[in-house]
């Protein structure tokens, strides 16, 4: 087949506030070359702040999710330019992994097929994950000389109980979506025909909360991680208090309609934010 340009290697389209952005290299079950890594670093960027995206969907073209990073393009081509190159295709891939982690949207990982070594960055990068049972998981690093490098150990330490990430890490078998749900890789598994349906049914949730109540929320789960419960505490008094200075009418907007107006309860939903001054 003829060659996809650059901008072909990723594509996105936003429905109804949901932005569906897949890889865009079936015939290479969607690995991330730096050209596909570049892209979606701009993708990215236009997404971001566009008011008319609220959940950002990552998946991927065909019967992968992503099959890690691309070996002779990533790797020996790279590698073959010398060090300024690769410290370039590493800067380009790892740059996009991080700001998804920090995304100003919700992220949703929709793992329809192969999630293997690399993959498992922007897995980790998003917000949420949901997966085909049909999906394959691997660590497969091992299997050709070398350890799970560009933050794979990282990802599968963070996600899973130690034992279960040594074994993933060290046996280089592969688990389908089921045991990755087990196991803490994602949130849900379910049957690959329910997928889109449940991973647009977790979006239309996340869209009719509070943005900015979402983005401290998602920024205070990943930084309290690394701290002490008493440096936890403080931080996220502070970051309450940030959050309040910046969207005021929004608290101000759900405590009323809990006390005053007693429309809605908490614990079984959002308030209501299209009543929220503009």
């Amino acid at each position: 087949m003829t060659e996809r340009t650059e901008a072909e290697t990723v594509a996105y389209t936003v429905t109804d506030r949901i932005a569906w952005v897949k890889f865009n290299r079936p015939e290479k079950r969607n690995c991330m070359s730096p050209r596909l890594n570049r892209q979606m670093g701009r993708v990215l960027d236009e997404l971001e702040f566009r008011e008319d995206v609220g959940v950002v969907v990552l998946t991927g073209e065909g019967t992968s999710w992503s099959a890690g990073m691309d070996l002779k393009e990533y790797f020996r081509e790279t590698e073959a330019q010398g060090l300024g190159a690769t410290r370039q295709a590493q800067r380009e891939a790892y740059g996009w992994w991080r700001r998804l982690r920090w995304y100003q949207k919700p992220t949703i990982a929709m793992v329809n097929g192969w999630c293997f070594g690399g993959g498992y960055g922007p897995l980790f990068g998003c917000d949420l994950a949901f997966a085909a049972d049909e999906a394959t998981f691997g660590l497969s690093e091992i299997n050709w000389g070398i350890l799970p490098g560009g933050g794979a150990s990282k990802v599968a330490t963070e996600l899973m109980p130690f034992r279960k990430a040594m074994y993933h890490a060290m046996m280089g078998e592969n688990i389908d979506g089921k045991t990755a749900a087990e196991w803490g890789l994602v949130n849900e598994s379910l049957p690959l025909a329910q997928l889109k349906e449940r991973v647009e049914q977790v979006a239309k949730v996340l869209l009719a909360k509070n943005p900015v109540a979402l983005k401290a929320t998602k920024d205070a789960i990943r930084r309290v991680r690394e701290m002490t419960y008493d440096n936890a505490e403080d931080f996220l008094i502070r970051a309450q208090e940030a959050a309040n200075s910046f969207d005021n009418d929004g608290r101000k907007e759900g405590i009323k309609q809990f006390i005053d107006d007693k429309t809605y309860k908490p614990g079984l939903g959002a308030y209501d934010v299209k009543k929220q001054p503009a």
